[in-house]
């Protein structure tokens, strides 16, 4: 049933937003790999949104929002803030609607994104590196534009569409004990508590966060939203706060927040470059960086790690230091 004070999506939704988005993204595979297996002494599956066509879950909730919109709505666009992987996915959605699309992006966001942006037809505005930039920028850039704004995370749509990956997941899988996701703003995790709870409630959800970047964790613990402005981490996808709506699924779903520090993402991301054999940026390795980083943990228990995006900076990897 939907929460009507705060427009949160039901399971139905997201099983509507499946049904809509299907002929835009891909039922992503799930890879294994032995050698993680026996490093960390559990039965990992690794859900690979990296190979969306726009290398990001963000996709899902993009196309929903997108393919959602009636005709009307749709002849003025859409528009958006990101750091970069919601503002590609929605472009994407956008030209293949054919629709325009207009996106507020930090100036620092890696130009890997800023270039899949342009080729998917997005128009750019850049802003500071900082919540506070973002939205005042954006809010100039609707008034201009008049989109649709499509929120990266706190949007029922966008929501209701992140749901989507668990679903698939759990059917590929068979079951699993826990599933892992990074958090910044919370929409995929906010998807998988929309999700599993309803068809796999015995599936522990855990989150996973840069120490850096770790507004989600002192939140959980906090019981209310404690919002950072401009935090840093290599994690580039994740410096984005928390917002009710996803509060909503964090704070009644989640079963625990765990953060790893800059080296452990690092490292995690190149063991699963060279063991997966597959490209995974920052954001995506804080899942894998945080199993190992307490094994114990997941011992012996059936793990699923969503690995979010695939969309580096080859030229600026974060081993290779400032080159």
């Amino acid at each position: 049933m939907r929460d009507d004070a705060l427009d949160i999506p039901s399971y139905e939704d997201m099983l509507a937003a499946h049904d809509r988005i299907r002929p835009h993204i891909r039922c992503t595979p799930v890879r294994v790999s032995d050698y993680l297996n026996d490093l960390t002494g559990a039965s990992l599956f690794f859900k690979c949104e990296n190979f969306q066509e726009p290398g990001a879950f963000k996709v899902r909730g993009a196309a929903n929002a997108v393919f959602g919109l009636n005709d009307e709505q749709a002849r003025r666009g859409v528009a958006t803030h990101s750091s970069g992987n919601h503002a590609s996915c929605l472009s994407y959605a956008a030209m293949r609607r054919g629709i325009p699309c207009n996106v507020v992006m930090p100036h620092t966001a890696p130009q890997a994104k800023k270039d899949t942006v342009r080729r998917y037809g997005g128009q750019i505005t850049e802003c500071e590196p900082s919540t506070t930039s973002r939205e005042a920028t954006f809010a100039q850039v609707q008034a201009a534009t008049g989109g649709d704004f499509v929120h990266p995370y706190n949007d029922p749509r966008v929501i209701a569409g992140q749901g989507t990956c668990s679903r698939e997941f759990i059917e590929q899988t068979d079951g699993l004990d826990s599933v892992v996701a990074p958090i910044g703003g919370g929409g995929m995790v906010s998807g998988c508590c929309l999700t599993l709870s309803t068809l796999a409630p015995e599936t522990q959800i855990i989150a996973a966060e840069p120490e850096q970047a770790d507004d989600a964790y002192r939140s959980f613990k906090a019981g209310h939203i404690i919002a950072d402005d401009a935090p840093k981490t290599v994690a580039d996808g994740l410096l984005v706060p928390l917002k009710e709506r996803t509060w909503h699924f964090v704070s009644r779903h989640v079963t625990d927040i765990l953060t790893a520090s800059e080296q452990e993402i690092i490292d995690a991301m190149k063991l699963a470059w060279k063991h997966l054999r597959i490209v995974v940026e920052p954001s995506s390795a804080v899942p894998l960086a945080t199993v190992l980083k307490n094994p114990d943990r997941f011992a012996g228990k059936r793990v699923g790690i969503i690995i979010t995006g695939g969309n580096v900076d080859l030229d600026r990897l974060p081993w290779l230091g400032s080159a």
